[in-house]
């Protein structure tokens, strides 16, 4: 389980402006195999944590590459899932290794989706000369990928802004950070976008999710709610910042959880300027 909320302005007026800025939680089990974010690949282009759960080694949930190919995704809350189905995480890692453009390659992968359980697919191709360009896609919904408009967006494990209320909570909690944006040093408002992440407040009752989870969601329901998600041995694990300013320069935070211990966090950052 995870969420993820981001505004995007291709052409922002102002120079203190940011192209993109997006707030994502990973959500897994403590015991989960996985790698900090750090660069990988061809000329080491792609930066990214790695899942390295065993027969999913190498699949990721959140990355982003020098050329500017930005990849975030989150499982469709299901009940009961398919053993035999594909890994999810290779969706990101093989849009992320690719020269096919955003919507294309979501448009190969719904032709695809019945082979993975369900799942929301965010894939964008970030330009300073061309624009940006962000598409969705997800396997539970409709048929044909999106592309998006400019503007503010929420996703967690249902289909693109679905309504449940932590979704609700947190997008507004991301809004008044991000009004806020312009004025605040880059520092602070990574620190602002952190404490959103971390809202460990249930925003019950919410028969949306109830309905969606059935009896799967139930005995974590109160614990589910929250942003920031804290059950025994399962949860919020890493909270990742992404900044991209008009000039094409990124800022790449990671928050990641260290020994399975909820209260053992260290934190890190990647600086870069894209090549596209």
């Amino acid at each position: 389980m995870c969420i993820i909320f981001f505004k995007f302005d291709p052409r922002p007026v102002s120079k203190n402006a940011y192209r993109l800025i997006l707030a994502a939680n990973r959500d897994e089990f403590y015991s989960r195999p996985s790698k900090l974010a750090d660069f990988w690949g061809n000329n080491n282009e792609i930066l990214s944590g790695l899942d390295m759960e065993e027969g999913k080694e190498g699949g990721t949930w959140l990355g982003i590459s020098t050329r500017g190919k930005l990849a975030a995704l989150t499982n469709y809350l299901q009940p009961q899932l398919d053993r035999q189905a594909r890994g999810r995480g290779e969706l990101v890692t093989h849009f992320l290794t690719t020269d096919v453009d955003s919507l294309s390659y979501l448009k190969k992968v719904s032709v695809e989706g019945h082979l993975y359980n369900g799942f929301n697919l965010i894939a964008a191709d970030l330009s300073t000369a061309k624009g940006d360009v962000i598409c969705y896609y997800g396997n539970r919904g409709e048929p044909d990928p999106i592309v998006l408009t400019p503007g503010t967006y929420g996703l967690s494990n249902a289909l693109l802004e679905t309504p449940w209320r932590k979704l609700c909570f947190g997008k507004q909690l991301f809004l008044e950070a991000v009004e806020r944006s312009q004025a605040l040093p880059k520092d602070v408002l990574i620190a602002d976008l952190l404490d959103v992440l971390n809202n460990e407040e249930a925003q019950l009752p919410d028969p949306a999710i109830e309905d969606q989870g059935r009896e799967y969601v139930q005995p974590i329901l109160s614990k589910y709610s929250a942003v920031c998600v804290r059950c025994p041995g399962y949860g919020t694990r890493t909270n990742t910042i992404i900044l991209v300013d008009a000039d094409g320069h990124v800022t790449f935070t990671e928050r990641s959880m260290l020994d399975k211990d909820p209260s053992h966090w260290e934190t890190s950052t990647h600086e870069f300027t894209l090549q596209s």
